[in-house]
């Protein structure tokens, strides 16, 4: 249980260059990689040092491979993952894990029947931050909850030449921001607070109708001015009002369009004793609000929750964030296959509960309407 374990990444753009190092630093042993060219393919093996296989299937048919990571466009997850499952490979596929629910359910249950380890990237959930907040909710220090708001902002697409394959509902699917960003607020407030969402209403805004047709690597900048448009289909801005199991409210603001705004996700949980507040792009703090007092509640591995030391692998005042959340959550995965259980670890079942609340988000912009979601 302890040998190394063999991975291969098929899809090699910025996030795969994030697989990679999380799988290195978690113990993973690179064997190759699949692009979306044999020339880039063979560019990025080189690069990479490891075998150049020709396709996804001669990935699935190694035997040296215990672990896929699935790292390509989201009209392609739903295939990949269920040939590398079939194939008995454990598989960390990144979200959406499928373009509609009934493959991204389809996908769970495979999971479950087959017994493999899947995972898909909801990371947010391992800035220590996070976990001392959950600790704290299910505790009870904030008493029953009230109120949950918040957004994630980002302006990566605000500009007219600004584009990018997501773009592109046919290699993304029928919602772009919010599965993109709003899929990891919700799975986020979930998982925090123990609720669930059952309703929304929300609504949907493009706010380019077109854009250029050759797309950029994500975050990388603008098309040139004169190059071939393309109608777009799928929002820029999505905004939510939700309902819990439990009666609370839930307020979301999803934007890819908001000057200044690189990866603001933040939320804030209202309760009747005290509330906290997080700002993924400040993640050393937690804001705790009393009525009386306020305070900060700062990361440090020899305070508060256990899942917050364990995760706070860096001294008080030594700055975690993104990457670090990345790779625990691939050593969580690791460790998971390996026999030893991890807490918190979003597998192929959450990434079928994000695609239930896509679809809600969805149906009830086009009905302008209350949409229920199963619980």
């Amino acid at each position: 249980m302890n040998k190394a374990l063999g991975i291969a990444i098929i899809g090699t753009g910025m996030i795969g260059a994030v697989h990679r190092r999380a799988a290195a630093l978690s113990g993973g042993v690179l064997r190759g990689v699949v692009a979306s060219s044999p020339e880039r393919t063979r560019a990025v093996a080189h690069e990479w040092q490891c075998e150049a296989y020709a396709d996804a299937d001669a990935v699935f048919a190694d035997k040296a491979i215990d672990v896929v990571h699935i790292c390509t466009p989201n009209a392609t997850h739903h295939d990949l993952a269920r040939r590398a499952l079939l194939a008995g490979k454990h598989v960390i596929c990144e979200k959406p894990l499928a373009t509609s629910l009934a493959n991204a359910t389809e996908l769970a249950t495979l999971a479950r029947d087959t017994g493999l380890v899947t995972a898909v990237p909801f990371v947010y959930r391992y800035h220590p931050m996070v976990r001392e907040a959950r600790a704290r909710i299910a505790a009870g220090e904030l008493g029953a909850l009230n109120l949950i708001h918040g957004n994630y902002l980002q302006d990566w697409l605000l500009g007219a030449n600004d584009t990018n394959w997501r773009v592109d509902a046919v290699k993304g699917g029928a919602s772009r921001a919010f599965a993109d960003i709003g899929s990891h607020w919700c799975d986020l407030m979930e998982w925090v607070t123990g609720e669930r969402f059952v309703e929304t209403v929300s609504s949907l805004r493009t706010v380019l109708a077109e854009r250029p047709a050759a797309t950029r690597a994500t975050f990388s900048g603008s098309a040139d001015a004169n190059e071939a448009k393309m109608t777009v289909t799928t929002e820029d801005i999505a905004g939510a009002l939700l309902r819990t199991n439990q009666g609370t409210l839930a307020t979301l603001t999803i934007s890819q369009v908001s000057a200044g705004r690189k990866n603001h996700l933040w939320f804030e949980i209202d309760g009747m004793k005290e509330s906290l507040t997080f700002n993924q792009e400040e993640p050393e703090r937690l804001w705790v609000g009393q009525r009386d007092a306020m305070q900060l509640f700062v990361k440090d591995p020899s305070q508060g929750s256990a899942e917050q030391r364990r995760l706070a692998t860096l001294p008080a005042g030594h700055a975690q964030g993104y990457a670090d959340c990345f790779e625990a959550f691939v050593a969580d995965t690791y460790s998971q296959i390996r026999g030893e259980p991890r807490e918190g670890l979003p597998t192929f079942a959450d990434g079928a509960r994000s695609a239930q609340i896509v679809e809600a988000i969805l149906a009830s912009a086009k009905q302008r309407a209350w949409t229920s979601i199963p619980a």
